[in-house]
């Protein structure tokens, strides 16, 4: 979940960063737009079995996530539904993934429990940065290289259904970096709290 904060101004001055920032269609949305689109398609194929589809989906998804970004960078295109779509993509593909998993006996369920209940926390500090005028918060180092983690762990997790050695490493490899992940997301999430609460503090003060 992005969160960024910004507390609601009321300045009129408009700088072409601003404009920037506030554009729509620009080429890493139109990316983020087209990797959201592949999400019921990847699901579909998940739950499925068709796993080197799925697999081909969740790498190019991937990707995509990467180019958007370089993207946004070099050609100065951010812009805060940019911020938005992106991680809400990396969110739903999460989702996704962890539930065929979990009902194909890849994972067991507390893992997508623990996942989600992190994204739950999340959206429970929305309504108190609103009541004070700001915006989502942005999002932290470690809640990106968690996501990461997660992304780079399913589709190892998906191979451990190979037999012989190909799916001992991969469901070694997948299961070291999903735990890596599940710290790092709920490292981050703790820093939102903590954020959150000093913003609230502040904004009382």
């Amino acid at each position: 979940m992005a969160i960024y904060a910004g507390a609601v101004g009321t300045d009129t001055s408009r700088t072409d960063q601003d404009l920037a920032v506030e554009r729509v269609w620009t080429v890493p949305n139109v990316i983020s737009f087209l990797r959201l689109l592949l999400v019921p398609v990847f699901g579909a194929l998940l739950f499925a079995e068709e796993d080197v589809a799925a697999l081909v989906v969740l790498v190019v998804a991937g990707f995509s996530d990467w180019l958007d970004g370089v993207i946004a960078r070099l050609f100065h295109q951010t812009s805060m539904l940019g911020q938005l779509l992106d991680p809400a993509a990396d969110r739903l593909y999460i989702l996704v993934t962890l539930v065929g998993l979990a009902w194909r006996d890849f994972v067991p369920w507390w893992l997508v429990l623990v996942i989600v209940g992190r994204d739950v926390v999340l959206a429970c500090l929305l309504p108190p940065l609103r009541r004070h005028g700001y915006g989502p918060l942005p999002v932290h180092l470690a809640g990106k290289a968690g996501t990461f983690a997660l992304m780079y762990a399913f589709p190892l997790l998906l191979l451990a259904g190979v037999p012989g050695t190909v799916g001992t490493l991969a469901w070694t490899f997948g299961w070291a970096s999903a735990l890596w992940g599940v710290g790092l997301y709920w490292f981050a999430a703790f820093l939102y709290v903590e954020q959150v609460v000093r913003i609230v503090r502040t904004a009382r003060a």
